[in-house]
């Protein structure tokens, strides 16, 4: 035997002794070795000025025809909630909304099923309220104004009659007053719907309101009241019929209805705490959710964009230049906005 082959005939002697080891333990066995690699640095260079007119420090079109334009709040736009008594009325969704000539999921239906719809009176609340008749649903309105919430129920119930013609099984829908900001009115209002209604299986919290205010001139008094409507009448009307459910020890749906502005900061309008209130809005129905999932209470929450309620047109109409900016920023929603403003 050479020489050669003697040494090769040890090394594998050596290397079949050895134990064997899956490669992702023998990676780890090994010591780990690093490389370091020099880090060269160059001079910052950059020109401040040109720098921050680029940016939304700078006065709008600065270094250019678009910047700064969209991307930044403006102070002089102010809009404060009307009263109650300046609200404009909202109208239910007219059309064919009785009987259906197409099939759908017998699961969509709301048949026997109790609603609460707070803020139910005007608005989005309204033709969700709405919705839910059509969906076979008994459905109860909350309104901080009473009067027009009965006539919305009056109207809602006539419309259904109107293209349900011979329909003996009318759902039953009844308005009820209360302050969702306080816990003694929510919990009145949610007693007399138990006593009108038997029971509540869903709940979708509608009652809202935004205003615009630069931050440091917010009056506190009117940020109080837009948190205690925004959250407060949330979290107290969603733990009130989750106890209610719970007693029963039935499952049932609770929908939170948010917005963009829980997500994002819209422009130009200043609104800095409605939107803190409903990012709190939109992580509230996730927690809620967490931690009523074992009794089957589903929560989840709606983040509408910019709807064309009664009120949001009066405000567009008031201020044509923040209705162009907006339009301008909804890249698919501006024609169908135009569409249904100029009522085509």
């Amino acid at each position: 035997m050479s020489k050669t082959q003697a040494i090769r005939h040890a090394s594998r002697f050596l290397s079949s002794s050895l134990p064997r080891v899956t490669p992702a333990v023998y990676a780890v066995a090994r010591p780990a070795t690093y490389r370091s690699r020099n880090i060269s640095s160059t001079p910052i260079r950059r020109d401040d000025k040109k720098h921050d007119a680029g940016s939304t420090s700078s006065a709008p079109g600065e270094s250019g025809a678009h910047e700064g334009q969209f991307a930044r709040t403006d102070e002089s736009v102010r809009v404060e909630y009307p009263e109650e008594a300046d609200l404009p009325r909202s109208q239910p969704v007219q059309g064919r909304g009785g009987s259906h000539h197409k099939r759908t999921l017998a699961t969509f239906s709301l048949e026997d099923r109790v609603a609460v719809v707070t803020g139910g009176a005007r608005g989005l609340g309204l033709v969700m309220s709405q919705a839910m008749v059509l969906s076979g649903a008994d459905v109860a309105i909350v309104d901080l104004n009473k009067e027009e919430a009965t006539r919305q129920a009056e109207q809602l119930m006539q419309s259904f009659r109107d293209e349900n013609p011979g329909e003996e099984n009318i759902p039953k829908v009844t308005a009820h007053y209360a302050d969702v900001s306080s816990p003694d009115s929510v919990n009145s209002a949610i007693s007399e719907i138990l006593a009108d209604h038997g029971k509540i299986d869903n709940l979708v919290t509608s009652a809202g309101f935004t205003e615009n205010f630069n931050a440091i001139d917010y009056p506190h008094d009117r940020m109080q009241k837009l948190w205690g409507v925004n959250v407060d009448g949330t979290y107290l009307f969603a733990i009130g019929v989750a106890k209610h459910l719970t007693d029963r020890k039935s499952p049932g749906s609770i929908i939170f209805i948010g917005s963009m502005s829980g997500a994002i900061v819209n422009v130009p309008q200043p609104q800095a705490p409605y939107n803190a209130a409903k990012a709190a809005v939109r992580h509230l129905a996730s927690s809620l959710a967490v931690e009523w999932a074992h009794a089957g209470i589903r929560v989840n929450c709606i983040s509408p964009g910019y709807m064309l309620t009664s009120l949001t047109k009066k405000i567009l109409d008031d201020n044509p230049e923040l209705q162009r900016k907006w339009t301008s920023l909804i890249p698919v929603l501006a024609l169908h906005y135009i569409t249904l403003h100029e009522g085509r």
